[in-house]
């Protein structure tokens, strides 16, 4: 098929650069970028005039809820979100039913994904047997099988031996260990933050301590293994301190925020809102500024929806008893970009957040606009505003802290390795 998108704005993360331009496709591949060639009788037009072009989003942390948890959602229904989303590529965490953790069951799952044919997807596998925290797996196997990392999900190792021996496994085939900082003892019972929000409302806390202990711990493995980890989920300033002196320190470590903690403050729980109920637990503003500037600064590699489709009967219990989690597939792009604006950042360093940086992470030839790469795109209206409404989340979760913010940029179109996967105005000639 060939794809001829004329007039748009087109967006290079890589290059930081922003250029008045037309896009030919052909092959699943882009072209050529430029005003030069006319299009044939055999070519999908696209008038993207007003627009914005920018690679596919590449979200690092997506639950699918395949298999086992088909009652909270379907692969079809979060691959539908995703392109609604202008999501081509996700990553899928192993805390399914069963986990992740034997080479068929990832076979299983790129064949399903394979079938539905929409956005690419990019499995973990589970760190060690059943997520519990005592075996570690067959890494090689799975490996072969399809996963591009390693990790435990939320589910903590508490035997600092496993990990140790996990991470010796890992760096001798050069597998990246993907790992949530949070001790399993200090974060055992807790709900929200620890402070003063917590306190009054009566609800257990969650310690900074959480991060920082597991921080500390992962770090000593790191230097006497040499393992590569990313760090999922990052949510205070103190933890920030430490990844930017492991940095410094040269350890080859990279890290994530939720959009969730971009935005919201442990203040926004209200009155026992459980739609504010994430994990790792929103804190205080000066915890969120810090996420903020180390997005800037680049300390923070990446932003992840941390897409997690509940059932809403899960989220109608009281703020302790209800589970943690909020959709954001579909929420990924928009709130990006409030947080550009809001920050005065371009619109192609915040895109990078979500495109090539994490591409990078993962390998991927993704996250780029120029000729011989893949065609992934995401057309979008940036000066678009609307009203998050769950009704209309092609998400089968409606758990969103969200719910009626106005948020800027709407996705118009969608292309997977050159097909149009989503259209959302039928505007193709």
């Amino acid at each position: 098929m060939k794809i001829y998108i004329k007039g748009g704005r087109v967006i290079d993360p890589v290059a930081g650069t922003e250029q008045q331009a037309d896009i030919w496709i052909a092959d699943g591949r882009i072209v050529s970028i430029g005003n030069t060639t006319t299009p044939t009788h055999d070519t999908k037009t696209f008038d993207a005039t007003g627009l914005a072009i920018a690679p596919g989003l590449v979200d690092l942390c997506a639950r699918l809820r395949e298999p086992g948890y088909e009652y909270r959602a379907t692969m079809e229904s979060e691959m539908s979100a995703a392109l609604a989303g202008g999501v081509t590529s996700l990553v899928c965490p192993p805390d399914t039913d069963p986990p992740l953790d034997e080479p068929s069951l990832v076979k299983m799952l790129k064949f399903r994904a394979r079938n539905i044919d929409q956005v690419h997807v990019y499995p973990l596998g589970a760190l060690t047997v059943a997520l519990r925290g005592k075996v570690i797996t067959e890494m090689a196997e799975l490996t072969e099988a399809g996963c591009v990392g390693f990790t435990q999900a939320n589910q903590p190792i508490v035997d600092t031996t496993v990990l140790l021996r996990a991470l010796q496994y890992a760096n001798t085939f050069g597998y990246m260990v993907w790992l949530r900082p949070q001790d399993p003892h200090l974060r055992r019972g807790g709900v929200a933050a620890s402070g003063p929000v917590a306190s009054r409302l009566g609800l257990p806390g969650v310690p900074i301590a959480t991060e920082t202990i597991a921080l500390h711990t992962i770090f000593e493995l790191m230097r006497a293994t040499g393992a590569r980890v990313h760090l999922q989920h990052l949510s205070s300033s103190a933890g920030i301190e430490l990844v930017r002196a492991a940095r410094r320190e040269e350890l080859p470590v990279t890290c994530d925020v939720t959009i969730n903690h971009v935005h919201l403050i442990d203040v926004d729980i209200g009155y026992f809102d459980a739609q504010f109920r994430v994990d790792p637990p929103l804190r205080a503003q000066y915890d969120r500024d810090a996420i903020r500037a180390a997005l800037a600064d680049g300390t923070i590699d990446a932003i992840c929806s941390d897409h997690t489709p509940l059932d809403d009967d899960e989220k109608l219990r009281p703020f302790g008893e209800a589970l943690p989690g909020a959709t954001g597939l579909e929420l990924l792009l928009s709130l990006t970009l409030k947080w550009a604006v809001e920050e005065g950042q371009s619109l192609a360093h915040a895109l990078a957040k979500i495109t090539c940086a994490p591409a990078a992470l993962l390998g991927l030839p993704a996250g780029r606009l120029e000729p011989g790469a893949i065609a992934d795109l995401c057309v979008f209206d940036p000066t678009a505003y609307w009203y998050v409404d769950p009704r209309a989340f092609k998400s089968q979760g409606h758990n969103t802290p969200f719910l009626g913010c106005k948020l800027p940029a709407r996705v118009r179109a969608t292309i997977i390795a050159g097909r149009v996967a989503y259209d959302s105005q039928n505007q193709w000639a």
